[in-house]
């Protein structure tokens, strides 16, 4: 499946939302104290996955789930330490930096073989066209 570069964004929107949603779950998990509490969670929990999927229509599973998932760790990992009071250690500290670097390495990665994808698509038409 071919994506043309400037509707990727929109999928990379989704993949923004489908973490959001997913950090606000996560907290719900730890402040619900009444029973509909969890029909909120619940809803944000489809929302999220409503726009995993969506993003992972334009842009590639594993990225998306890297991300997703990077995105998520981290993101729970802060909302621990500055809502919840969790304690910070070196180790941990150096492992959130080895996700950022996989993630960052992923989207790179992503993107160099959709440039090469595009190369490849316009010498077929080059080719076409002579």
């Amino acid at each position: 499946m071919v994506v043309k570069r400037e509707s990727k964004a929109k999928y990379w929107v989704y993949v923004a939302l489908t973490s959001f949603f997913e950090l606000v779950w996560i907290f719900g998990f730890n402040v619900a104290s009444e029973w509909w509490h969890w029909i909120f969670i619940i809803s944000f929990i489809f929302l999220d996955l409503h726009f995993l999927a969506r993003a992972v229509e334009g842009l590639p599973g594993g990225t998306v789930y890297a991300v997703f998932a990077g995105v998520g760790t981290i993101g729970t990992f802060l909302m621990d330490v500055y809502l919840f009071g969790e304690h910070i250690s070196l180790a941990k500290i150096f492992f959130i930096v080895l996700i950022i670097i996989g993630v960052i390495g992923l989207k790179l990665a992503d993107d160099k073989a959709e440039k090469k994808e595009i190369h490849e698509q316009a010498a077929q038409v080059e080719g076409v066209e002579q």
